[in-house]
């Protein structure tokens, strides 16, 4: 059976997939127009998020069984079509869920600890210690959106630190116990101090937090961010930190990542974001360690060959 790999993955993923009896064509430096010349020659697919999974390459792959997403997102994925052909779907989420817990709250401890502002200053011979004063994570209440692997991993991470933790999933239910409380939504309005997105993107959650919605909550929360950009845009963010709805957010995901595409309202909404030391950045590496790109892999390959034996 041929597997195309047609992004970078770390090189353990060709030997975990020939130990298992597979072809394996590695060319992360494939353009679409040429996978879509090649594809009817193979049965398995292994990919990032460089090339949209849509129905005009997927008709194309005429010997397809199996997709492998390295990673967590589908947004990028026609899944109404896989399953009209039946096509498996195998993600690895399992394999940097812990990568996104740590990376979120150590955003998160960066931003109350205002360590990026008084780093700088330091290394300028700066040293003011009032101004840099910090708050403290524990007794605070922290609201978890989206449950899955995700979620519950960044609830698993955050037991340590004396906080409270509610969590709501629109289609999980089932899963508190004695750290996490399952909640509603109206709850997490009601009693959340910082909330913390773990949802995937579909027409349902994009643009999920306006303003209108973040006026409900009953006090300015702390607003987390490592799934997907498009559940809240710049404008909203600045218009909710412009009304002290939101006391800082972290981000590292943004409605646009391309810079160079930013039409000139994103980029003053943008430039208006970066001038605040209460919102702290990261390029989309929630997840992106030297750890999970094997682990990733390990969990994708694991998957194939169990669905396929």
């Amino acid at each position: 059976m041929k597997v195309l790999i047609i992004d970078e993955m770390h090189l353990s993923i060709i030997p975990l997939l020939e130990n298992e009896g597979f072809e394996v064509d590695y060319n992360p430096e494939i353009k679409r127009e040429e996978i879509m010349e090649i594809v009817h020659e193979y049965e398995g697919l292994i990919i990032r998020s460089k090339t949209p999974m849509d129905r005009p390459l997927l008709q194309k792959a005429t010997k397809l069984r199996f997709i492998g997403r390295a990673g967590a997102g589908l947004d990028k994925i026609d899944l109404e079509y896989l399953e009209e052909r039946g096509i498996h779907l195998f993600h690895a989420a399992e394999g940097n869920k812990d990568a996104v817990g740590e990376q979120a709250i150590g955003m998160l401890l960066a931003l109350f600890n205002h360590i990026g502002k008084a780093d700088r200053e330091v290394k300028k011979g700066i040293w003011k210690r009032e101004e840099n004063r910090g708050e403290e994570l524990q007794g605070k209440t922290v609201g978890i959106i989206g449950y899955g692997n995700m979620g519950s991993a960044m609830a698993k991470k955050l037991t340590g630190f004396d906080v409270r933790i509610l969590a709501y999933d629109k289609y999980k239910s089932g899963f508190g116990n004695e750290f996490v409380k399952e909640t509603d939504f109206q709850s997490i309005l009601e009693e959340s101090d910082i909330v913390s997105m773990h949802v995937p993107l579909t027409p349902e959650t994009r643009n999920f937090f306006t303003l209108e919605v973040l006026k409900k909550f009953r006090k300015p929360i702390y607003l987390i961010n490592t799934a997907r950009g498009e559940i809240i845009s710049f404008e909203t963010l600045n218009q909710a930190l412009d009304q002290g709805i939101l006391k800082g957010a972290v981000l590292d995901v943004l409605e646009n990542e391309k810079f160079n595409t930013y039409s000139p309202e994103q980029k003053a909404e943008f430039s208006k974001m970066a001038a605040r030391n209460n919102v702290i950045f990261s390029p989309h590496i929630a997840g992106w360690t030297h750890q999970s790109y094997i682990k990733i892999n390990e969990v994708l390959v694991e998957k194939i060959r169990q669905s396929l034996n």
